[in-house]
């Protein structure tokens, strides 16, 4: 049996066993008086993964990262034929929740790329700054980055970066706004479940959990529009992604970059260009 074999039955006998423990452990709720903080599975999993890889340890080496970033692209290949999969049979379903989640799109291009680009490069980052503010950075997002630049690349790392932030303080985030909003009596507690949808799975369940709380008598549409919501961004979001947001942001990196962006020892020349 080759070396590169046995890291590889190494890495799938060790995410069995994170996602064996965290199921097992399941979503847990605490109240803090001003709204519920949802920790879920996927927080535990993400956290132990980052502890486990931890360089001081030496229970995981380079290499291993690397297959594992290899195998973390064609998982995500995976995810997207699923969800492909899934477009069909809900489509009615989605047309029939109304144009108003259309409208959130078009927040999310404002919010993420013209907003979000700008103060990333301020901030110093190089090409990462494309795969962070090009989108949310949910899954289906990933995917996209992954494909067309690469796990290794620069774009690829702003994406996982952003996705990894959403995870871990995303859906604590999350718990305390809805709380908050939704005990301000401004918004009605449906725009509240649209806006839930604006993150991951994870981000949606932690703010819909804290809606219901303050919302009982609307438990039930509350999880439909947000579920509507999030199939919207699930199914529309990645087209718009893949041919506006995307395209639009490498032009409007292209452009502000030489202007606002901040030099620094990792840039370099590839192709001409100026990138990270």
């Amino acid at each position: 049996m080759t070396e590169g074999r046995v890291n590889v039955y190494k890495l799938h006998v060790l995410v069995l066993v994170l996602v064996a423990l965290t199921e097992f452990i399941g979503t847990q709720k605490i109240n803090i008086g001003i709204g519920v903080i949802a920790l879920f599975p996927m927080l535990y999993a993400l956290v132990l993964g980052g502890v486990i890889s931890w360089p001081s340890f030496k229970f995981l080496k380079e290499k291993d990262m690397n297959v594992a970033g290899n195998i973390l692209g064609l998982s995500f290949l995976i995810f997207v034929c699923k969800l492909g999969a899934n477009i069909g049979p809900e489509l009615p379903k989605l047309f029939g929740a109304g144009v108003s989640l259309l409208v959130q799109e078009v927040g999310h291009i404002v919010g993420t790329i013209i907003l979000g680009l700008p103060v990333a490069l301020l901030l110093g980052l190089k090409r990462e700054s494309i795969g962070a503010t090009y989108s949310l950075d949910r899954e289906p997002n990933l995917a996209i980055i992954v494909d067309k630049f690469g796990g290794s690349s620069p774009e690829a790392r702003g994406a996982l970066g952003v996705y990894i932030c959403g995870t871990l303080f995303g859906a604590i985030f999350m718990s305390l706004l809805a709380s908050i909003l939704g005990s301000s009596g401004i918004f009605h507690p449906i725009s509240l479940a649209m806006g839930a949808a604006v993150g991951s799975g994870s981000m949606m369940a932690a703010a819909t959990g804290s809606l219901a709380v303050i919302f009982p008598e609307a438990q039930n549409d509350i999880a439909f529009y947000s579920g509507a919501a999030n199939l919207m961004m699930s199914i529309i979001g990645t087209y718009v992604c893949i041919f506006i947001s995307l395209p639009l942001t490498q032009r409007l990196y292209a452009w502000l970059e030489p202007i606002i962006g901040r030099k620094n020892a990792s840039s370099k020349t590839e192709g001409g260009k100026r990138s990270a």
